[in-house]
């Protein structure tokens, strides 16, 4: 059955914007009937994923075929060719949702039992979106040494490894780490799926403001993970004024950086600007918020450049209340609420990325690929579609896979690291069979 995508989004206007403010403001009543009925759904379901068998075992045939002695024949192959791996067993479309657990949400260092929910979670959500079958690994290690020797040792059964909420700066060395060591596509979420979601909102709000990038000032407040993906992917495509700032202000080229802030001031702060977040914003054109609650002031706002945009990202209180941004004369806002527009959900990116790269058995996802899924991503929205209100789609829009999944498997066999060479009619029957179209 082919469903035909139809454009769908809500047109916000102040009535809108008025109840999402009253409901912001409640937000503690809201979220007690939240946690309840989520602590619900999770005990009456007993967590949210269970294993179903593709065949028959129940007779003497099927259970010949599916275990002994059949499967001797099946593993026989394998030894002979490898790759049959791939064709033979659930590797295609299996990925390993993986975490320490020392970084989860804004709850902290958790462990792996807490943790759990979150990566059944992740896994729902590959399903759901994407058609894949991803696993949660809570691990009880915790050294960057332990975490990419038990990766490797459990990377066999995988087609790709999302790694997720690691804290940093281990989290840079452990993806380094297995990039270079693993043959399949190892991909830290936190970092590279929010850049990319990032970058698709950015690419249209300056759209939408008549803006472009390589004048366009762009500060990051927060450099952590996701904050220095960011800016990378920023400079990436062609941003050439970029700042970055950590809890102490902007980062530049001194004595006392941690070596990767230190790296990354070089790489972004090119007119060697020092002070405070405040100071960063004069003039700037976009903020993109990492940080934490309510530290922009309607005076830092005001400072900023004409037609302003602000991604206000801490989650669940913004950097900015929605109302005071508005009044300071935000033109585009977005945070990562999905009752409030512009919603800046990494939902938006990982499941298309993981669906590409898994169609040309890629060896890694790598700038050009993350690029590609941006752009495709940004497109999705329509210029008739295009406003303030509407610079990303919605999570469940489904056109917003098969565009991003597309695009990557692209550029994977432009990069030279995808294993299958397809074409356009082949990716797009893939896509169907897998119920994506």
């Amino acid at each position: 059955m082919t469903i035909k995508i139809m454009p769908c989004r809500i047109k916000w206007n102040d009535a809108h914007y008025n109840i999402a403010m009253r409901d912001f403001e409640g937000v503690g009543i809201m979220a007690e009937e939240l946690d309840r009925r989520a602590i619900e759904l999770h005990r009456k379901n007993r967590g949210k994923l269970e294993v179903k068998s593709k065949v028959d075992a129940s007779t003497r045939e099927g259970l010949s075929l599916a275990y002994t002695p059949g499967v001797a024949a099946v593993c026989n192959e394998i030894v002979k060719n490898p790759d049959a791996v791939y064709d033979l067993t659930m590797k295609w479309n299996s990925v390993a949702v993986v975490s320490d657990c020392t970084r989860v949400l804004g709850l902290g260092n958790i462990g792996p039992l807490a943790g759990m929910p979150v990566m059944e979670g992740k896994a729902v959500l590959f399903k759901s979106y994407a058609n894949i079958d991803a696993f949660p690994i809570c691990l009880s290690c915790h050294s960057a040494d332990e975490i990419v020797a038990t990766v490797k040792n459990i990377s066999p059964v995988f087609g790709g490894i999302n790694l997720e909420d690691i804290e940093s700066p281990k989290c840079f060395s452990v993806e380094e780490r297995l990039k270079k060591e693993l043959p399949i596509p190892v991909f830290h979420d936190d970092q590279h799926g929010t850049a990319v979601v990032v970058l698709a909102g950015l690419i249209n709000a300056l759209k939408v403001v008549g803006k472009n990038k390589k004048s366009a000032r762009i500060v990051v407040a927060g450099a952590g993970a996701a904050g220095c993906a960011i800016a990378k992917l920023l400079v990436a495509d062609g941003f050439s004024d970029v700042l970055v700032c950590d809890s102490k202000g902007i980062l530049s080229d001194s004595e006392g950086l941690a070596p990767y802030k230190r790296e990354l001031a070089r790489l972004t702060n090119r007119r060697g600007k020092t002070g405070t977040l405040a100071d960063a914003m004069q003039g700037a054109d976009a903020l993109i918020g990492l940080s934490a609650p309510n530290i922009i002031s309607s005076e830092m706002v005001k400072s900023m450049g004409a037609s302003p945009i602000i991604f206000a990202l801490s989650n669940p209180v913004p950097e900015i209340a929605p109302e005071l941004a508005k009044k300071s004369g935000v033109k585009i806002f977005g945070t990562a609420r999905a009752d409030l527009p512009n919603q800046v959900n990494n939902v938006l990116g990982f499941p298309g990325i993981f669906r590409g790269a898994l169609i040309v058995r890629a060896r890694q996802i790598d700038e050009r690929m993350k690029l590609a899924a941006a752009y495709a991503l940004a497109f999705v929205v329509g210029e008739k579609e295009l406003s303030r209100d509407f610079v990303l789609p919605f999570a469940y829009d489904r056109r917003v896979v098969p565009a991003v999944a597309t695009a990557v498997a692209k550029a994977a066999m432009k990069s030279n690291v995808a294993g299958l060479k397809k074409s356009d009619a082949e990716i797009r029957n893939e896509l169907g069979a897998l119920g994506l179209l």
